[in-house]
């Protein structure tokens, strides 16, 4: 796969910017089809630094009911991936 397409896009939230600055994990939402490999590589192209770990996780949105039933909501893939001490990924 492209790097572009696999990595869509970094999650810039609180606990990803605490993960980053305290840990050097960085969160990005991936595509469904990627894998390990596939992430590692892309991060590798995209902001050359030396990749230590990637946890990869699917997160299921909860199902809302309205007056119609219930439907579910997207299911997001995302990735935390760890990078070397001395490496740092400039998001801003």
């Amino acid at each position: 796969m492209i790097a572009t397409e696999v990595i869509r896009r970094p999650l810039i939230t609180e606990k990803a910017n605490a993960g980053a600055s305290d840990h050097n994990r960085y969160t990005f939402e991936i595509d469904h089809r990627a894998n390990k490999t596939d992430v590692k590589a892309a991060i590798i192209e995209l902001y050359k630094v030396r990749v230590l770990a990637v946890s990869v996780n699917n997160r299921k949105e909860e199902s809302k009911r309205n007056k119609f039933g219930s439907f579910a909501g997207a299911t997001t893939k995302r990735a935390v991936v760890r990078v070397h001490a001395e490496d740092r990924i400039e998001l801003f």
